[in-house]
């Protein structure tokens, strides 16, 4: 117990750690601050904090890792800095982000959104991952973005990413897959939202059904609220978009048996390396928590706010450590297969509020 809490303090007690959990808050508040204006609000708090980290990895490089002969040793710092808080404040961010479940209104008001969320989860992960694979995007990168498709966005990506372990060697390139896949359904989160906003009205649905309609569809929930306030529906797009978050649990836990199965590696010492999304488990206490226990209830806008500012943290350090070429690679790849899932899914979404609102 004594060496392992020595190793710990080794990593989280240093220079580097103060230096990159700095810049990642502030990186993070930031994102927070910047997305109540129009435009950025689309972006989300998580996306703004990912960009404004990988704007400052090349500051960070040049002023405070240099050229001296302390460079390689603060090189690695930073990096395993970043690592630690992309992944540990990762899994904080997911259990805190509970509290924004509230269960007593999913399972009254929105009873007949689960069914339909389960469905568009479902589809929605299956297809985007086949479109990729046909199109020769990597399985890690490929799953991460299906889940990002079809729940909940940036916060799915993270989420998932905590289901699937690799080896320490492949740490960097799970990373490189997670920014990228933010990144891809950040891009197609915004412009389905955009699309949808301004052909909606054109389409001949109610409000309720084109609140719906964004709630099933949409890639992030600051994308199904700001299209269900154009709508007049926010408040059943927020349901429904909860209703895809709720998902998160059971496709974490899913995508970590599967990914076990097909993908698993086999550590130096003969034992399989096999992950388990324990967090989600804390996720759902937390929704419980929130629900059903009355102080804390009064305090679930202010714990889901410090989740936005702890996973932006996590994004920030994802975005200190990206690498840009790794990215270039699949890029145009990941992009189409999203864009072409996020089209059935507008369309899947859009047949669901006509046949069942």
């Amino acid at each position: 117990m004594r060496e392992f809490q020595k190793k710990w303090a080794k990593r989280v007690f240093t220079v580097d750690m103060l230096f990159v959990a700095g810049v990642t808050l502030v990186a993070s508040l930031i994102g927070t601050w910047l997305k109540q204006y129009p435009g950025f609000s689309l972006f989300g708090a998580l996306i703004i904090a990912l960009l404004i980290g990988m704007m400052l990895q090349f500051p960070i490089r040049r002023w405070y890792v240099g050229a001296s002969k302390s460079a390689q040793r603060r090189r690695a710092g930073v990096k395993d800095a970043a690592g630690l808080i992309s992944n540990k404040l990762l899994r904080l961010g997911i259990i805190l982000l509970g509290f924004k479940l509230n269960l007593t209104v999913l399972f009254t008001q929105g009873l007949k959104c689960l069914p339909i969320a389960a469905f568009v989860v479902t589809f929605t992960i299956v297809v985007t991952y086949a479109i990729a694979r046909r199109l020769g995007v990597d399985p890690m990168l490929a799953i991460l973005v299906a889940g990002g498709t079809g729940i909940c966005g940036a916060a799915a990506v993270m989420g998932l990413s905590g289901a699937i372990r690799v080896p320490e060697e492949r740490e960097t390139e799970k990373a490189d897959a997670v920014t990228m896949a933010v990144a891809t359904v950040a891009i197609m989160g915004t412009v389905f939202a955009l699309a949808e906003i301004a052909l909606g009205p054109l389409t001949g649905m109610s409000h309720t059904q084109l609140g719906i309609t964004a709630g099933a569809s949409l890639h992030e929930i600051a994308h199904a609220v700001a299209a269900g306030d154009a709508f007049g529906a926010v408040d059943i797009a927020t349901i429904m978009k909860l209703s895809r978050v709720l998902m998160l649990v059971f496709a974490a836990i899913i995508v970590a048996l599967w990914w076990d199965k097909r993908h698993s590696q086999v550590a130096g010492d003969g034992k399989r390396v096999v992950a388990f999304p324990w967090f989600m488990l804390g996720f759902i206490a937390a929704s419980v928590i929130g629900t059903f226990v009355p102080f804390v209830a009064a305090t679930t806008a202010q714990l889901v706010n410090s989740a936005y500012i702890v996973l932006g943290m996590a994004m920030a350090a994802l975005g200190l450590t990206v690498n840009f070429k790794a990215i270039a690679v699949q890029g145009r790849r990941v992009f189409l297969a999203s864009f072409l899932a996020s089209i059935l899914l507008m369309v899947l979404a859009a047949g669901a509020a006509k046949l069942f609102f």
